[in-house]
């Protein structure tokens, strides 16, 4: 049977944002029944028994569960005592304190994604700097089971684990609701420009995490999520609207954590960080975001080097009339048109959620007429910037 054009969009647009249709989607129960593994449902969240999955290892059925739990399902799912001895956590809950102290000391500001910068203390690249930090404590924090076990059921083997510490201090305001990395980091006019296909595929690429490194009661806002968002495919385009903005607001759910557990989810669960509503309370989360082995290319490209051999072509045909659609097809042929992986102490968002791209670079030296030589300092100092 064929799929007609009605069947099938090769583009999502804002005009694709049905509020209806997106509450029909999030609106249903879920059925512990279709989760045999599953200890409880909370709030239309999945909640496991950690020690319970240790015992069963790393089973397949667990993991198809999983699958099933973030594709169809709510998205969101808590692991109870993911991190059974406290002090495995503790330790690199001192690490993070000291990372911290250290970035205040030097007077970085981080910034945030979501929330006003200072709002948080924030700690890119973690997972380095606590390996360089304390590899003891490092290596026994990741030998995780409960970590590998949700990673390698939603991204098979080969992942890549990197790690960002969010403290929401006392009276820490809420962050706005997003959907997260890749299209969830793009305008929304770029995230328009990729095909409705790729707004599928991006999700399956990441599984976003956070491990509680303290006790999180409500009122100290732990993160709020809306179960089944993500299953609404034009979400990249509709988490920006003031209406799906209000419509979380007024639907979200928020669980409790105590330390030591974790929480994994779909990274198109419309999702925010909570006010954190106590006068004393540090909300200290450990955020993983686990990346698939395939989202990289086969062959390594100085791309820097291409785009330096390329620049004088592109400025002197440009002056010879040729049009922008030319320009920006040589454009992505030889520069780097995505600006992450990157070091977000170093080379933060800039007027929106992710920094320039080698691309930008070129686009805004073609646009002033840079000189090669100002395009190459240029070049050399992002990727200056990006190193860790």
């Amino acid at each position: 049977m064929s799929v007609t054009a009605a069947q099938y969009r090769a583009w999502l647009t804002e005009q694709d944002c049905d509020l209806d249709v997106f509450r029909s989607l999030v609106e249903r129960s879920t059925d512990i029944a279709d989760y045999p593994h599953a200890s409880t449902v909370v709030r239309n969240v999945l909640v496991y028994d950690s020690e319970r999955l240790r015992a069963a290892g790393p089973d397949r059925e667990v993991r198809a569960e999983l699958v099933r739990a973030f594709t169809d399902g709510p998205g969101v799912v808590v692991f109870r005592g993911a991190f059974p001895e406290p002090s495995v956590v503790d330790r690199l809950t001192g690490v993070f304190d000291a990372l911290i102290a250290e970035q205040r000391a030097s007077g970085a500001d981080p910034g945030d994604h979501f929330a006003r910068p200072g709002a948080n203390d924030r700690v890119w690249n973690a997972l380095e700097k606590a390996a360089l930090y304390d590899p003891e404590a490092f290596a026994d924090y990741y030998a995780n089971e409960i970590v590998a076990l949700a990673s390698t059921a939603w991204l098979g083997p080969g992942y890549q684990v990197t790690s960002q510490v969010n403290v929401v201090n006392a009276g820490g305001a809420a962050q706005t609701a997003h959907r997260d990395y890749h299209l969830g980091f793009l305008s929304e006019r770029t995230a328009a420009d990729y095909p409705a296909h790729v707004h599928r595929l991006s999700p399956v690429l990441t599984l976003q995490g956070a491990v509680a490194h303290g006790d999180m009661p409500v009122e100290s806002g732990p993160t709020m999520y809306l179960p089944y968002s993500q299953t609404f495919e034009p979400g990249y385009l509709a988490w920006r609207l003031e209406r799906f903005q209000a419509y979380f607001k007024a639907h979200h759910v928020q669980l409790p954590l105590a330390k030591g557990d974790a929480v994994f989810f779909n990274p198109a669960v419309f999702h925010a960080a909570g006010t954190n509503r106590t006068l004393d309370t540090r909300r200290m989360a450990n955020l993983l975001q686990v990346s698939s082995a395939f989202g990289r290319a086969m062959e390594t490209v100085d791309r820097e080097a291409v785009t330096n051999a390329v620049y004088p072509v592109l400025r002197r045909r440009r002056s010879e009339g040729v049009d922008q659609a030319w320009l920006e097809r040589v454009i992505a042929a030889s520069a780097e048109g995505y600006p992450f992986p990157t070091n977000l102490d170093s080379d933060p968002p800039v007027d929106g959620l992710a920094p320039p791209s080698q691309a930008d670079a070129v686009r805004r030296a073609l646009q002033e007429e840079w000189t090669p030589r100002a395009l190459r300092d240029e070049l050399r100092a992002c990727a200056a910037r990006r190193e860790s």
